[in-house]
């Protein structure tokens, strides 16, 4: 399995998704098929948020198509040579995503060998649920099993950093939260501009920022960027 899981799509100074070029471009090649997951968008029509990442990835030639455009999407994404699982809101993709019978084709994809690129929801949805999202639950997902291509869960745009005079839990406190009531879950706090590589039955984190690794009852630790998470 090849996954690239990104914490976000847009960094201060870069234009959207520009941090994830470099990432992509090495394992895609101009004229590749790539299905295109839009589900998390609820403040963007699905259209108009395919148009955005194709723009995105305009300098890769790459052939990106909306799997909500598709008349068989099972068949598209078993014949892709990448999936792309957009953020936005993690339970509204979920819920489409089981709704349209995607979730066993994808994963079934990507264990053939499929690449799959995800970032904030899309990195959610990777991992075995979706219960360290940071989205509202504005839907039903009919569930919080998503995909588990990834064996641990992720907290994307990890941050423990509190407004002045807030007086709600930090980010830490919540997944704490979690821990207390599933000790068995191991959560990685993925920072702005992290992201994380698997390939196979490795996984890497990166990026300019401390990755953090959070289990139950134990002190949080920094996963050295670089050197094997799993």
């Amino acid at each position: 399995m090849k996954l690239l899981l990104l914490s976000n799509s847009a960094s201060p100074g870069l234009r959207y998704l520009e941090h994830a070029l470099p990432l992509v471009g090495r394992d895609l090649k101009p004229g590749q098929k790539v299905v295109f997951i839009p589900f998390a968008g609820l403040t963007q029509s699905w259209d108009s948020y395919t148009d955005k990442v194709r723009e995105a990835f305009r300098d890769l030639q790459l052939e990106i198509v909306g799997a909500h455009t598709l008349s068989d999407p099972q068949r598209a994404i078993a014949a892709a040579d990448a999936i792309m699982v957009g953020g936005g809101n993690t339970f509204n993709l979920l819920k489409e995503c089981r709704a349209r019978g995607l979730l066993q084709p994808i994963a079934e994809a990507v264990k053939t060998d499929t690449l799959y690129v995800g970032w904030s929801a899309g990195s959610n949805l990777a991992c075995p649920t979706i219960r360290t999202t940071n989205d509202m639950p504005v839907v039903d997902p009919g569930g919080f099993d998503a995909l588990n291509l990834f064996p641990r869960q992720i907290n994307p745009h990890f941050t423990n950093a509190l407004p002045t005079g807030h007086q709600g839990e930090t980010r830490e406190q919540r997944i704490r939260e979690l821990l207390v009531l599933s000790p068995e879950l191991e959560v990685i706090g993925l920072p702005e501009g992290n992201w994380i590589e698997m390939n196979g039955d490795q996984a890497y984190a990166y990026g300019p920022h401390p990755t953090l690794l959070f289990k139950a009852g134990e002190e949080a630790v920094t996963l050295p960027a670089g050197e094997p998470l799993l």
